[in-house]
């Protein structure tokens, strides 16, 4: 990877380009994502999210941003942790994905709790030190400068409050052989039958293998500022939380 190009999968694009094709990735699984993140996990996608959401801190009447949240699963948790007095939005690059987020929201009586806002990570519309909490949940590994991003929410974030990054990470070393052929051979023939998309569930599959390490992102929330990193390595390291602070 150079300065001009960066990682689309196992592709090397510019910026622009990756930005173009996330986007349609997205747009393309937009509506059969929850489906698939259920078959794609065994329903396990759920419990990591709700282990994330025990880390949040957050009480009634907080302000939290769920940064590339999407269909909006995890933002519907923390508009129950904030109550009717807290300030939830939910926020992505992605107006497919929104749109779906917001019907979720509301069939489940939480749409007047829930503001979205169509935002993109490496730049957000909001002001220094506002959030008590910032989530991000599976979004990172798709955001071309994730350096960037981590800083943007290092800067939204107030004092004394938490980043969570919920996202894909390495696995042990024993579990790597089985994981790797259900990620490269049943994953995409899943995309496939489900979201007539196979290519789609490919790049997700190859985004995750592309995707920092345990050590290298909590170096990288380090770097962009955030204070007693940690990490929590969940189903054996499939997937990791990373949790930093504002001090």
């Amino acid at each position: 990877m150079t300065e001009d190009t960066t990682d689309f999968g196992f592709e090397q694009v510019s910026p622009a380009e990756k930005t173009r094709r996330v986007r349609a990735v997205f747009e393309s699984v937009a509506p059969s994502y929850d489906v698939m993140n259920d078959l794609m996990s065994g329903g396990l996608h759920r419990l990591w999210k709700r282990f994330a959401l025990m880390h949040t801190g957050l009480r009634p009447g907080g302000k939290v941003l769920d940064l590339a949240g999407g269909t909006g699963d995890i933002a519907q948790g923390l508009a129950r942790q904030v109550g009717p007095e807290g300030e939830v939005v939910l926020a992505d690059i992605n107006p497919a994905m929104l749109g779906v987020g917001r019907d979720r929201a509301i069939d489940a009586g939480l749409g007047g709790r829930i503001r979205i806002t169509t935002a993109n990570a490496e730049c957000l519309p909001f002001p220094d030190a506002h959030f008590d909490c910032v989530t991000i949940g599976f979004g990172l590994r798709n955001v071309t400068h994730k350096d960037q991003a981590l800083k943007e929410m290092r800067r939204v974030l107030a004092p004394g409050g938490r980043a969570l990054v919920l996202e894909f990470s390495r696995p042990n070393p024993l579990l790597a052989p089985a994981y790797d052929l259900y990620s490269f051979k049943v994953l995409p023939q899943l995309g496939r039958w489900v979201a007539k998309d196979a290519d789609s569930y490919r790049y997700l599959a190859e985004s995750i293998r592309k995707h920092p390490d345990q050590d290298t992102l909590a170096a990288m929330m380090e770097t962009a500022g955030f204070d007693h990193v940690r990490y929590y390595n969940l189903t054996g390291g499939i997937v990791a939380l990373h949790v930093g602070y504002a001090l």
